[in-house]
């Protein structure tokens, strides 16, 4: 059996997406990235600008300074803006409040997440759901029940819908384990990330948990949310008559932000101060990947 993982940094967390590599999109540039001062530099370059949330717009429940600042100005130059975001704890409405919150003024439009992304594609199966506690899942339209605490799996379900690893444990996932290599059922994993930055500290996420279980059962797994293609068809859909390479995706991350859009034909800005790569030099990681955003900057 694979060992789980020690994902406590960046350096161990850029490791662990390297080895899940051929499961992810492929790299389409490799040339130097420009350094930039701020997004309002490549203002003529874009017509359209696309933030994740964690590392780009905010830090936890902290909004990153000038923020806010940089994205009204881009707004207010005739530039779209939107969010792209892997969180999938709580639904649309819930993810409008949180940047609400934060201080940011997004219309509902403009924010799209790997959660929207999953739902168009449940089929009418009964549902086992990890979520976090006080997720209603009231947006989900299909069957569903929540995985028990301790137990074997339901009996009657037909897949693993994984929204939240909010309270998910290593105790948990064995008997999720266990259950799926009795049982191979399918399992649509709603966050694809490893991790995600919380202040000083990485928090597990549903990716870093359904790579385990490629790594460990038969069960067919299928990972939502960047890098893979259909947040970024939402995206597009809500910017038409945008091309694609007027499109520049700011993100922390290169195996998710950065490679995703790459791979479907957009600009790329690597956000460097507040995420993943916080208190690095991020070149020696570009190169190693041989991922190249097209930009990088501090903040945005």
């Amino acid at each position: 059996m694979h060992r789980a993982p020690d994902l406590d940094d960046a350096e161990q967390t850029f490791t662990r997406y390297e080895q899940i590599r051929p499961r992810l999109p492929r790299a389409v540039r490799c040339g130097p990235a420009t350094p930039v001062a701020s997004l309002r530099q490549i203002a003529g370059d874009a017509d359209a600008f696309v933030f994740d949330a964690f590392g780009v717009l905010n830090v936890g429940d902290t909004p990153i300074p000038g923020a806010r600042t940089c994205v009204d100005a881009l707004r207010e130059a005739g530039k779209q803006v939107r969010v792209l975001t892997n969180a999938a704890s709580y639904d649309h409405a819930g993810a409008c409040a949180k940047f609400g919150r934060l201080g940011f003024d997004f219309a509902g439009h403009e924010i799209i997440t790997s959660r929207d992304a999953t739902l168009r594609h449940l089929r009418g199966r009964r549902w086992g759901v990890i979520a976090a506690p006080d997720d209603r899942l009231a947006d989900l339209g299909v069957e569903a029940v929540r995985l028990p605490g301790d137990g074997p799996l339901p009996e009657g379900i037909e897949g693993i819908l994984f929204l939240s690893a909010a309270d998910w444990t290593a105790e948990r996932h064995a008997r999720l384990e266990a259950g799926l290599r009795a049982r191979p059922l399918p399992v649509l994993v709603a966050n694809a990330d490893l991790v995600a930055p919380r202040g000083q500290s990485l928090s597990r996420e549903p990716g870093y948990y359904g790579h385990l279980l490629l790594d460990r059962t038969p069960a067919p797994v299928r990972f939502f949310g960047k890098p893979f293609p259909e947040v970024y068809d939402l995206a597009e859909h809500s910017l038409p008559g945008i091309a694609r390479e007027r499109i520049v995706m700011c993100g922390d991350t290169l195996h998710t932000d950065i490679l995703g859009a790459q791979a479907h034909g957009w600009k790329t800005a690597l956000i460097t101060r507040d995420g993943l790569f916080a208190g690095l030099e991020t070149a020696p990681f570009v190169r190693r990947s041989r991922i190249s955003p097209d930009w990088t900057l501090e903040r945005i």
